[in-house]
Order: C-alpha cells, then structure tokens, then sequence
C-alpha cells in the first residue's frame, strides 16, 4: 500500500508575509495539506491564515504533537501512531511548530522517527530557521557548532555553565556554542556573559531575524560590557559565544 509523505514545513520567525520568507514549494505543498501536526493548534492556525488556503481553516485536521522532551521513552507511543495515521492511510501529513524548523530546538523529531519506522517518506521543506541565520550571519566558526539551548537561570548556575561553554569553545579549536534565552531575560543573559566571559571572547546577539527590526551584532566582550542590554528586552534572540 502506497503511503502518503511525512512534510516539515517551517514556520514564520514572527509576523511577516510569508512568501518574503518561504520559498514557493514550501508555500504550494502547505497550501494543500490538509492534516497537521502541530506545536501549539491556535498560532497553527494564524499561520495557516496566512496562506490564503483553498479551504477553511476548519476543514483542516490539526492535532497537537506530543510536547518536546529529551527523554524519548517519555514521549506517548500511542499518540504518535494516531498522529501518523494519515500516511500510513495514503494521505499527506505537515508537521508544523510555532517558528523555525520542525526537529531543530523544537518537538517533530519522536514523530519524524516513527515514520521511518514505519517506511513512510519524509520531506523536510525549505524556510527559516534562527539557529542557522544566526551562526551564518556571526562570523563564527561554522564548522564546529553546539546548540545548548536554554542556560541555567539562577545566576551562579548560568556563570557556571557560560565559563565552561567558553572552554569548550577553546578546547574545540573555537567551535561555536549557541544558546538562547526567555526574550524577557535576555537582558539578565547578557550580562552573566559579560561579567563572567574573558574580554577577548566573541559573543554574538542576533535578534528578530527575518524581521523588520532584525540586528546581528558580534564583538568581543570587552566592547558588549558599555551595551544597553534593554534593546534586547522580549526580542526573539539567539547567542553565540566563541572562546
């Protein structure tokens, strides 16, 4: 029996038309999907809104995935069979997250990894993702990299942890750690990296790519330690430090 295909399908980094962003196949297979796997159902839908589908948005099958878990024992075997359903029945199936890349720093992968379980194709699409933007637009080493994602948040914890991402940078011939943060503690971050990283690291903030306030700024620390860190106040971010 033929099965349908298992697509992932990137989602905006925040409120922009989506053809600026999403190539035309990317759009074209999202506009005829009619099942979904998705993060969060209600900004599935604002994003869907946006496509100028042929059919209601009520017409559409959109269930939630299992949320993200580093623990893939944990995550509801029964759920993601009943997700998968429509492939194995021959129909296609989007997978979608709230921004970015399903899989990358986001849930999809238990999902993705069933299917190829069960010999259903995959297709990830093109479109955005932050954490390639960022590491592309740094100038940092992009052929050693590490994502961490969120740092501790008691301070003396977080200090911890940011000195020895410094020290790994330097033990990997300066590979490129990244880490982001909750947009309203961004500031808070930023100056953990400051009083606890050497002055010769580079760290670099990248916030509200692809959008109309987009900056990428990368210096070493010594020349963060006079930076405002309030610009950085709710902004979707990303921080890449090399040691």
């Amino acid at each position: 029996m033929t099965t349908g295909t298992l697509y992932l399908v990137p989602n905006l980094l925040g409120a922009v038309a989506p053809e600026t962003v999403l190539p035309a196949q990317t759009l074209d297979i999202a506009r005829r999907l009619t099942y979904w796997a998705v993060e969060t159902p209600k900004p599935a839908r604002a994003f869907l809104k946006t496509l100028d589908l042929p059919n209601a948005i009520a017409a559409l099958d959109i269930q939630p995935l299992p949320p993200l878990s580093p623990d893939a024992a944990a995550v509801d075997s029964d759920a993601l069979a009943a997700l998968l359903a429509p492939c194995l029945s021959g129909t296609d199936l989007g997978i979608l997250t709230d921004a970015g890349c399903p899989g990358v720093a986001d849930p999809g992968a238990p999902l993705v990894a069933l299917a190829h379980r069960r010999g259903v194709p995959v297709k990830p699409l093109v479109g955005p993702s932050s954490l390639l933007l960022a590491l592309m637009a740094s100038g940092m080493n992009g052929q050693r990299f590490t994502f961490h994602g969120y740092l501790p948040i008691p301070e003396d914890a977080r200090v911890q942890t940011l000195r020895h991402l410094e020290q790994e940078s330097r033990r990997q011939q300066h590979a490129t750690q990244i880490f982001i943060e909750t947009p309203y503690r961004n500031a808070a971050l930023l100056a953990s990296i400051i009083r606890a990283l050497h002055p010769e690291s580079r760290l670099c903030v990248a916030a509200d790519l692809t959008l109309a306030g987009e900056t990428v700024i990368t210096r070493p620390i010594l020349e963060w330690r006079d930076a405002d860190g309030a610009v950085y106040q709710k902004r979707p971010a990303i921080f890449l430090l090399q040691g």
